[in-house]
């Protein structure tokens, strides 16, 4: 599997009209969603917007160990935190110093240095 690709069990119940999620093994993992679909949509989010800014990821718990309620199901959902992070990350402004003559020709072709920096990056970086 994908380094930043996690699997999480999640816990559906329903709540009236909407679909309530808890993710046990991630601290504050509750979200609802207006049906099922939504459901899992919403605990995807929730999962990357958890696990965005972490390198090392909670262990997934044993589903043996997990104890269903009444109207409980168990349901797995899956993150590609890689995907999460491009998709939703935020910008920072970041001063960076290159020679004037690199400076001068990126600028005659038009070249986007921030994005050819972040480009350089990714690769770098492995993401």
């Amino acid at each position: 599997m994908k380094k930043d690709m996690v699997i999480y069990p999640a816990i559906f119940s329903q709540d009236g009209d909407y679909t309530l999620v808890r993710v046990p093994d991630l601290q504050g993992g509750f979200t609802q969603g207006n049906d099922p679909l939504d459901a899992v949509t919403m605990a995807e989010d929730l999962i990357g917007n958890l696990l965005e800014d972490q390198s090392e990821y909670p262990q997934p718990s044993n589903p043996e160990n997990i104890k269903l309620e009444a109207g409980e199901s168990l349901v797995y959902i899956s993150v590609d935190l890689a995907a999460f992070r491009i998709k939703y990350s935020k910008t920072v402004r970041k001063n960076v110093t290159i020679p004037e003559y690199l400076n001068e020709m990126a600028k005659e072709q038009k070249i986007n240095v921030s994005q050819l920096l972040t480009e350089a990056l990714r690769t770098k970086l492995g993401v």
